[in-house]
């Protein structure tokens, strides 16, 4: 396939630039805003289309699902082509989708709609991670890819005050038509500045398909395995947040609750300062401190005290992300071709594991309220411990 970059091989062995870097993060933070942007408003659109907490939850899930279905398909298109045309079908689908999501009057149009965004940002997401991990040297991926974990944290940021704050909650439909404006605006700028990395070629020792070469070796299975327990609790916890924290005894408003989403600025730091841990004592040991931080966060989500949420919130926020920057990490270091699908099962792992929290808890919430959401969660934070015990056991990454 022709490329479109008129780069020469002296810029492909450099470094990205840090303006190129920022155009990066900047793009993912707009998919990401995406990804989020009913969570805040969820009991909005419970009571807007007469639907049950689950169902209003759908429009968040279907992302979720949409990209867990679609990201090794991607993932194997990014090893083969260029990540400049992926990117810019990609972000068109996503903008235009966030355009009917505005005008729709439909619930299940809704979700329709919301699962063929989130089937599209793998080509954005996953284009991104592979493109990083070709363009930087080994000594740099660990603080770069934490560094992209934190314009993830901005993108979910951005997506729940931009539902729930900038705009006001009932004219919800306004935040999609200013999401789509601003993907659209710097998918295009990307995609005509970030010059296209050439695929490097799988040795020729290897006879084995790239995606079974991958199952065979234990990072990947471990940084999925991590990236499925640590993102199924994070998502279902703030997921079902706003039900919780708007009724009794709670009764916060919904710009109240919106703003306490501001705790992600926590995972804005928390991103390069994993990485930084990692490469001192290793991915496995600051993953387990992760896992430990995140379970005792949701414990506290029980006490009903506004200072004691805040603390909880934030270190909800910690603890994941220091797992994910060093999941994301270990598996970028241990795997050297084939880049594309193997940031692909990642996110295959990342989102199944959001998209089953989500579905599960929902039952759970139903018939026990918030103590089956914090069962499900808490459940899902011995995977990140268990394969952070393996990976610093192990000695590796």
């Amino acid at each position: 396939m022709t490329s479109f970059s008129s780069a020469g091989p002296a810029e492909y062995s450099q470094a990205p630039s840090r303006a190129r870097l920022w155009l990066v993060f900047a793009l993912v933070t707009c998919a990401f805003t995406t990804i989020y942007i009913t969570q805040p408003v969820l009991p909005i659109l419970e009571a807007q289309f007469a639907v049950s907490p689950s169902a209003a939850s759908l429009t968040v899930s279907a992302v979720i699902l949409g990209m867990a279905l679609t990201t090794l398909p991607i993932g194997a298109l990014a090893d083969r082509y260029p990540a400049r045309i992926l990117m810019l079908t990609g972000g068109g689908v996503v903008a235009l989708m966030s355009g009917l999501c505005a005008v729709t009057q439909s619930f299940p149009a809704l979700v329709a709609l919301r699962f063929v965004q989130g089937a599209s940002i793998p080509a954005l997401t996953t284009c991104i991670a592979a493109w990083l991990a070709r363009s930087l040297p080994l000594a740099a991926l660990n603080v770069a890819m934490g560094t992209y974990v934190s314009a993830t944290v901005a993108g979910g940021l951005a997506g729940r005050l931009l539902a729930g704050w900038a705009f006001p909650p009932a004219h919800w439909r306004d935040a999609f038509v200013a999401a789509a404006g601003a993907l659209a605006v710097f998918t295009v700028l990307a995609t005509y500045r970030l010059p296209d990395r050439p695929v490097p070629a799988a040795p020729a020792v290897a006879r084995r398909p790239p995606l079974r070469a991958l199952l065979a070796r234990r990072v990947p299975w471990l940084a999925g395995v991590a990236a499925f327990g640590a993102f199924g609790a994070f998502s279902t916890a703030f997921n079902y947040f706003p039900f919780r924290l708007s009724r009794p005894p709670w009764n916060l408003s919904t710009a109240t609750i919106t703003a306490l989403y501001l705790v992600y600025v926590a995972g804005l730091f928390m991103g390069p300062f994993a990485g930084r841990l990692g490469n001192r004592y290793g991915n496995g040991a600051v993953m387990v401190a992760g896992a430990l931080v995140l379970a005792g966060a949701l414990a506290l989500t029980f006490v009903v005290a506004m200072p004691t949420l805040i603390v909880s919130l934030v270190a909800l926020c910690a603890g994941f992300f220091a797992i994910h920057a060093t999941a994301v990490g270990a598996l970028n270091r241990d795997v050297t071709t084939a880049r594309g699908r193997a940031n692909a099962l990642y996110t295959l792992f990342y989102y199944a594991g959001g998209a089953v929290g989500i579905a599960v808890a929902g039952e759970l919430y139903a018939y026990v309220g918030w103590a089956g959401v914090m069962g499900a969660c808490l459940a899902m934070t011995l995977l990140p411990l268990a394969a952070g015990v393996a990976l610093f056991r192990s000695h590796v990454a």
